[in-house]
């Protein structure tokens, strides 16, 4: 998963995708599976690139996360393989330039630019909350 942020006029704003409905509709931040030989950062840089069109750096935030399979659309499980009870995903972090708006893909079908805390808010499940929240942290101190 990658925390896209840019400058805002008072502090940094967070970038915060619409799944489409076909994809549970739910908000998240760009993400996805890593391709066969695929590095971690090759892959976020990869998804960022596919579903905001934004080509930018990726920073490895150091944070990994992973969470039951069984959590998993139906559909889902059925793509990944055999035996697999743990999906593993890694954060990483991008800034985008500041009057920059995302061309999305397929998988989407809305984005928003929000605050930190709004944003964290938003997203259904915790692991990008919190990595949303540790970027912000960090922007904080520099």
């Amino acid at each position: 998963m990658v925390v896209v942020w840019r400058d805002g006029p008072e502090a940094p704003e967070f970038l915060v995708l619409e799944r489409s409905p076909d994809r549970q509709g739910y908000w998240h931040l760009p993400a996805g599976a890593l391709d066969a030989g695929e590095e971690w950062a090759d892959a976020a840089a990869r998804e960022l690139r596919e579903e905001t069109g934004l080509q930018a750096p990726v920073e490895d935030l150091g944070l990994r996360y992973s969470y039951a399979s069984a959590e998993e659309p139906a559909e889902k499980q059925a793509r990944l393989p055999p035996g697999t009870t743990e999906i593993a995903v890694a954060a990483f972090a991008a800034a985008a330039p500041r009057d920059w708006e995302p061309t999305l893909d397929h998988e989407h079908v809305g984005h928003r630019w929000l605050p930190a805390g709004e944003a964290a808010a938003l997203l259904r499940y915790p692991e990008p909350s919190d990595a949303l929240r540790t970027v912000a942290r960090r922007l904080e101190e520099r």
